[in-house]
């Protein structure tokens, strides 16, 4: 079709090296956030007898930084995710093309979010949850 361009293989090797760089950069993003996540309120720098905060601002800052925290690891498993099936596709040979149209995804969208799996047309069809996210089957 005009205006696409198919991913060459050394593209496709470059986008993997830059995969397993983000995978691992996620990874060890995941690890710390989950020691903060898991780390108990007021913890041994307050020098309090127990781990609860003595003032109630305190403890609202711990809580909403809990929060922050479990949001983050949230999304960054969900990338992380995006990731394995990206790193899927290139060994399976369909890096590149839109799970749910089959048409080639654009190069500088690739670049931009080397993980994706659809085109800009299909990603906001999936997200407005018009239709399931599973290739089309027709003409």
């Amino acid at each position: 079709m005009e205006g696409e361009v198919i991913v060459t293989d050394r593209e496709r090797e470059n986008y993997r090296q830059h995969l397993l760089t983000l995978a691992n950069r996620i990874r060890g993003d995941m690890a710390d956030l989950t020691g903060e996540a898991l780390r108990k309120a007021g913890g041994e720098a307050s020098g309090n007898l127990s781990n609860t905060p003595l003032h109630l601002a305190d403890l609202g800052t711990d809580s909403f930084e809990h929060e922050i925290n479990l949001g983050l690891l949230e999304t960054e498993g969900q990338v992380f995710g995006d990731i394995a099936a990206a790193l899927d596709r290139i060994a399976n040979g369909t890096y590149g093309q839109c799970e749910r149209c089959g048409k080639e995804i654009p190069r500088e969208r690739l670049q931009a979010l080397p993980y994706v799996g659809y085109c800009i047309q299909c990603a906001h069809v999936v997200q407005a949850g018009e239709v399931s996210p599973a290739r089309t089957t027709g003409p």
